[in-house]
């Protein structure tokens, strides 16, 4: 059977960075981000008797050293015994460069495979699915505004806000379309292992959690952007101060932060965030949308624009055959 599903990346306002179990990539903190609309990635999987072993392609380019990730999140969803696979992944936007790429292919792999597996299951499994082999990847299962919170031995994830309930647009400030040159995964690790600062981000993050939350409640986006703002930066100080540095950023990265406070001191509704990558995003209401995308176009070092409304969670494109 084959089948073939579409996420959407999510930015995180709230950031998800560490694990509390490596093994199965529980994340250390709670965490909160927006799913968009406009970036995606569509994943078909059609499983065959005759393969010696599962297929991948990203956007029309055979990519096995992915493999073995894509393989280990099958199992899960369809089982050990499974048939191999044929996965073509396409995506509208640079993948691995800090646009939560994995995010959206992870979520759409665990739609696309359960389906083509005919695996009954619902939208909270998969997202664990998900979450297993990427963990921002369990928020793209839903659309919005969506939180994702620790339990004992799981996690929990849910939609805040729907993309009815908020009208929050997101520029994005593309700085370098190139793959990052340390996966996320593995500077999480080095920053859990030699960041003094790590200790502190886990012990903070509940405060900045509650913040989102109050803020979102009021729609405030003042209150909303100077808590992610803070998280943010947070974030990447715990990078910087592990043994060796992560610093993700590049000229153009600052060059774009002082863009975002120029407008916001000029009177517009604006904030940035940035995950582990050189990319800056920029959240705003609609009014403030053209502004804040031309001053960040005119931004030294920026390569490109984009620009999201709020997103559905990952689902099916027809019907499983």
């Amino acid at each position: 059977m084959q089948a073939t599903a579409r996420a959407q990346p999510n930015i995180a306002l709230v950031k998800y960075w560490g694990k509390r179990d490596s093994d199965r990539n529980l994340p250390a903190v709670d965490s909160l981000s927006l799913t968009l609309a406009d970036l995606h990635t569509d994943m078909q999987v059609r499983f065959e008797d005759g393969l010696a072993h599962d297929e991948l392609t990203l956007n029309a380019k055979p990519r096995p050293d992915l493999g073995a990730r894509v393989s280990r999140c099958l199992d899960r969803v369809a089982g050990p015994g499974r048939s191999r696979a044929r996965i073509d992944s396409h995506s509208n936007f640079p993948v691995g460069a800090g646009l939560a790429s994995s995010a959206s292919s992870f979520a759409a792999l665990v739609v696309a495979g359960a389906a083509a597996a005919g695996r009954k299951a619902s939208r909270e499994e998969l997202a664990r699915l998900a979450g297993a082999e990427s963990g921002s990847a369990a928020r793209s299962l839903y659309g919005g505004i969506v939180e994702l919170v620790n339990r004992d031995d799981t996690i929990d994830v849910g939609m805040l806000c729907s993309v009815d309930d908020w009208d929050l647009r997101v520029v994005v400030a593309v700085t370098d379309a190139g793959p990052k040159p340390v996966a996320s995964g593995d500077a999480m690790e080095l920053s859990r292992r030699t960041s003094p600062f790590y200790g502190r981000w886990i012990d903070e993050q509940p405060a900045d959690m509650a913040a989102a939350r109050a803020a979102l409640t009021a729609r405030d986006l003042d209150a909303l952007g100077e808590v992610a703002e803070h998280n943010c930066l947070k974030m990447h100080s715990v990078m910087w101060a592990s043994r060796p540095a992560m610093v993700y950023w590049n000229a153009a990265t600052v060059n774009c932060l002082q863009t975002v406070r120029d407008l916001r001191r000029g009177g517009h509704g604006v904030f940035f965030t940035i995950d582990a990558g050189p990319q800056v995003k920029a959240i705003c209401t609609p009014d403030h949308e053209d502004a804040v995308a031309a001053a960040l176009a005119e931004t030294a070092g920026v390569r490109e624009v984009l620009r999201s409304r709020l997103g559905e969670g990952a689902r099916l494109l027809g019907e499983a055959a």
